[in-house]
């Protein structure tokens, strides 16, 4: 298989910095406000919606939130709150050698205007995108429950390659374009640094103690 073509990103494909900000260093406190309707969006009503047109995130009040929640209620969509896992699909080093890339962390989604699946990873440079065949997709990822459960444009397959053992959720969207801003933040040197390694591990250990695991015949 030949090596994948990449772009670096910057900013990354499909998100805009603006609602990321607390990742971006200290600064005067800023309220956010509502993309749609202006309003003040407090921290804990705080969603972001994809822009399904100029793929880029919004972010939104909780009544605009729900006023896009269902696919097809327009050009935007709310980007869920679920987080699951799938203890049953183990990856072995081989699959993710499959994958060709070059860090250990990415996550993959589907773009629905493209009908395609979009791979990233995080780069000193932001998200840098890897283009993934589709019968790799099925070979390293297309077996796990987690796959048949993603939503388009607004979930993704969140992956990491950590001491021979991966590990794979399945998350809200935003969230990956967040861990993009904080790896380009604290990336030191050829490997990111001891810095951003630890914001790995406990941005990691966060979405472990979110994520629900999903068993044969779980419901959504």
């Amino acid at each position: 298989m030949s090596a994948p073509q990449v772009r670096p990103q910057h900013p990354a494909p499909g998100a805009r910095t603006q609602g990321l900000r607390r990742f971006a260093g200290p600064r005067a406190p800023q309220q956010e406000r509502c993309d749609l309707c202006g309003v003040a969006v407090p921290d804990d009503s705080h969603r972001h919606l994809v822009d399904t047109e100029k793929r880029s995130l919004a972010c939104s009040c909780t009544p605009c939130s729900l006023l896009f929640a269902r696919p097809g209620a327009g050009r935007y969509r709310t980007v869920p709150d679920r987080y699951l896992a799938d203890p049953g699909h183990a990856f072995d080093a081989a699959a993710w050698d499959l994958l060709q890339i070059p860090v250990g962390v990415a996550f993959f989604f589907r773009n629905a205007a493209l009908d395609r699946l979009v791979a990233l990873y995080p780069s000193p440079a932001g998200a840098t995108e890897s283009e993934l065949d589709p019968a790799t997709w099925q070979t390293v990822l297309g077996t796990s429950r987690l796959a048949g459960k993603l939503e388009p444009d607004v979930e993704a397959l969140l992956l990491r390659r950590d001491e021979g053992r991966t590990e794979c959720y399945l998350v809200p969207i935003d969230i990956c374009y967040e861990l993009v801003g904080r790896m380009r933040l604290l990336w030191q040197g050829f490997d990111g640094g001891a810095e951003a390694r630890a914001a790995l591990q406990a941005f990691f250990a966060h979405v472990g103690q979110r994520a629900r695991a999903v068993t044969e015949g779980s419901g959504p």
